[in-house]
């Protein structure tokens, strides 16, 4: 496989909430966005992990082509919960108009 191909197909993997790397500057972190340009460009936005002064650093956006998957999120599946919220479960033939 060509190195141009794995870059395109590592773009399908990237999911948010992955834990990523940009190759040219090694900033690490969450991948928490992602943009898809117009003409093919797709971009991801990286969080860093809090720094020991407490603070949340800034997030950058990259190349989606220059980052590589450190961690990958597992995947939960959604349960049904009722939260005790409005429920509307209406059968549109049911109704009758006067």
């Amino acid at each position: 496989m060509t190195k141009k191909l794995e870059k395109v197909k590592n773009m399908e993997n990237i999911k948010l909430g992955d834990e990523v790397i940009d190759i040219a500057s090694g900033f690490k972190g969450v991948a928490i966005g992602r943009t898809q340009w117009l003409y093919g460009c797709g971009r991801i936005t990286i969080q860093p992990k809090v720094g020991k002064d407490g603070k949340l650093p800034d997030d950058k956006t990259f190349d989606e082509l220059g980052i590589k998957i450190i961690k990958t999120i597992k995947e939960v599946k959604e349960k049904k919960v009722k939260t005790g919220g409005f429920e509307l479960n209406v059968n549109r033939k049911e109704i009758k108009r006067y």
